[in-house]
């Protein structure tokens, strides 16, 4: 789905593996190695458990990464 600029998958059953995603970022900071670039922050735990904690839903920024395969 496209909203503008912003590109939003529709909810999946599972939850999107941020490994996979665009998104997903390595921060180099001790205290919260994790980011998401889409939603912007840095976390101790990957970024889709923390949109499952706050907001009690899978994430919906989850873009995956293209198959270079």
């Amino acid at each position: 789905m496209r909203y503008g600029n912003l590109v939003v998958n529709q909810p999946t059953k599972t939850a999107p593996n941020c490994w996979a995603c665009v998104h997903f970022k390595i921060t180099h900071d001790r205290r919260r190695p994790y980011g998401c670039n889409a939603m912007g922050f840095k976390s101790k735990d990957l970024p889709s458990v923390e949109v499952i904690r706050a907001h009690g839903e899978h994430c919906l920024s989850f873009y995956p990464k293209p198959d270079f395969t």
